[in-house]
């Protein structure tokens, strides 16, 4: 038998170290949570996704008593993304959260497994890695691709 190693590279920065591109997008993804509805869990979640066309969209998640009825901030980005310019690739992600006291997490948060395939297919329709910002209080997590969070993902393939 033998055995398989996955690494994943993690590059970690302060808010201030960021480019002014992806201050912009981290800030959009935190203005995000504002417009979240978690009645329920009380966990907002915002999103940012920065199109090859310039424009970035944003998403919240939105939650509903019928679970799982609702979405999370990255699949609804995503979505709207798409549904509003089917034509434009993804460059980048952001995600931030705040917890149940209504403060920024600490440390930053990744996306469900749901959200992780969904996103993997929006990178693939693009043809290259989507950065993903992993927003946190304090440390600012960023990958180089969405495929860095689901290195054995579902695809067409297998």
């Amino acid at each position: 038998m033998k055995q398989k190693e996955i690494k994943i590279q993690i590059e970690v920065a302060q808010f201030d170290e960021l480019s002014e591109s992806d201050r912009r997008l981290v800030e959009l993804a935190r203005e995000a949570t504002e417009r979240s509805y978690a009645p329920y869990s009380h966990f907002r979640v915002g999103a940012a996704i920065q199109l090859d066309n310039g424009e970035i969209v944003t998403g919240a998640n939105q939650e509903n008593v019928a679970y799982p009825s609702g979405t999370c901030a990255e699949r609804s980005a995503c979505f709207y993304a798409h549904a509003r310019y089917p034509e434009a690739k993804f460059e980048s992600i952001a995600i931030a959260a705040r917890d149940t006291d209504g403060k920024f997490v600490t440390a930053p948060i990744a996306p469900c497994g749901a959200c992780r395939q969904a996103l993997l297919e929006y990178e693939t329709l693009a043809g290259h890695g989507v950065r993903v910002m992993l927003c946190g209080g304090d440390e600012i997590y960023i990958l180089p691709s969405v495929a860095s969070l689901l290195p054995l993902a579902f695809t067409e393939f297998t």
